[in-house]
């Protein structure tokens, strides 16, 4: 239609040669605009291929690995990266009928893209039952242990007591386990709860949840003990009754109150042989309270090696705080503070009256000997 336009007007009909000339200018004018439809169509097309090919190629060049990995294009493979792009195409190009379609397929590739970032990820261990427990006692050194011990490598420990064996039975293992922290198969899961080793259903509980479970008791001299606890229990509760008046039903007669708990805690032989229905006594392991304080490092030795650890604990770990009166962790690399312990350990215990610790003093005696023959060591507290 151009050129009839064109040659009848412009140019006359005897011109032949000008009408051939006309003719192949205008077919060129058509096909250089057909050519650049298609390629401003292209560009339109996949304008973030071409944009994210050519920073990926600047990345590399530059050896720029950190930006590559933030780079989601440059991360997922060459094959998903060429079907997406002509899926993305097809998309575009038909709107209405496959945008549904491309939607879902690139909600299915980062999906996974990132399930495969996820099993390349670490494992860090599985929340399993506890192979030890400090079972007791209180006021003995039980908070001491559990933070001295647990800076080995081999041992992750639950910091609160969860009271399980005693008060949350009713809650079930799969509960008990769920506290726990997530260990490696080559680490000991362990807890603390002091009140274990004076419940008397602890150790059939404990037994059915595994008998072969170490059992670690912090031990002190029954009469100190005995006091350190009256003092706690005091500064939560002003009011309560004077430790002689608790301690004794008849002091002069010398009757000591042993329903009291303070006390009855303390007749540390009684409550042994409960344990010792439901476990070996291979199985339980006596740290003494007195030593863990002039001593920690030697008593934590022979807590590794009743654990099966290697003893990493040791001297350097310690030193003494004169303020609080037992030994602290040392300054660890990750902080600027020492570890030591709470405010609520090392208080001023009250002051009881010489003749109310003698009499207690022989009262706890004959079960003191007792307990001494049976674990077969002497921890010298008369």
């Amino acid at each position: 239609m151009a050129y009839r336009f064109l040659s009848s007007r412009v140019v006359p009909s005897s011109n032949r040669l000008s009408r051939r000339f006309i003719f192949i200018f205008t077919i060129s004018l058509s096909f250089m605009y057909l050519c650049y439809s298609i390629l401003f169509c292209s560009g339109t097309i996949m304008p973030n291929q071409r944009l994210e090919e050519q920073r990926c190629v600047h990345l590399k060049n530059a050896g720029s690995k950190k930006l590559l990995q933030k780079s989601h294009y440059c991360t997922i493979s060459a094959k998903a990266r060429v079907i997406s792009d002509e899926t993305r195409a097809v998309g575009l190009l038909n709107l209405t009928g496959n945008q549904s379609k491309h939607t879902a397929f690139q909600k299915t590739e980062l999906s996974d893209h990132k399930q495969s970032n996820n099993s390349n990820s670490p494992k860090y261990g599985n929340k399993k039952l506890p192979n030890a427990l400090i079972v007791g006692v209180k006021k003995g050194g039980t908070r001491a242990v559990l933070e001295f011990i647990r800076i080995h490598p081999d041992v992750r420990a639950l910091g609160t007591e969860p009271h399980f064996f005693d008060r949350n039975y009713d809650k079930g293992l799969d509960w008990y386990r769920g506290l726990m922290p997530r260990t490696l198969d080559s680490q000991i899961t362990m807890e603390k709860t002091p009140s274990y080793f004076v419940t008397r259903e602890a150790p059939r509980r404990i037994s059915n949840m595994s008998r072969e479970t170490k059992l670690i008791v912090v031990v002190r001299n029954p009469v100190t003990r005995a006091i350190s606890d009256y003092t706690q229990t005091l500064s939560k509760k002003p009011d309560i009754p004077s430790f002689e008046d608790l301690a004794f039903k008849n002091r002069s007669q010398g009757i000591v109150d042993t329903s009291w708990n303070a006390i009855r805690i303390g007749m540390y032989i009684i409550h042994l042989e409960n344990w010792l229905q439901y476990f070996r006594l291979s199985q339980i392991h006596f740290v003494s309270g007195e030593r863990l304080i002039t001593d920690p490092a030697g008593e934590l030795g022979r807590v590794q090696d009743f654990l099966g650890l290697k003893r990493i604990i040791t001297d350097k770990h310690f030193y003494f705080n004169r303020t609080k009166g037992f030994p602290c962790l040392k300054k660890p690399e990750s902080s600027s503070q020492p570890r030591c312990l709470g405010k609520s350990k090392g208080r001023t215990h009250v002051q009881i009256q010489q003749d109310v610790i003698e009499q207690l003093r022989e009262f706890y005696r004959p079960f003191n000997v007792k307990f001494y023959e049976m674990v077969g060591h002497d921890f010298r507290w008369d």
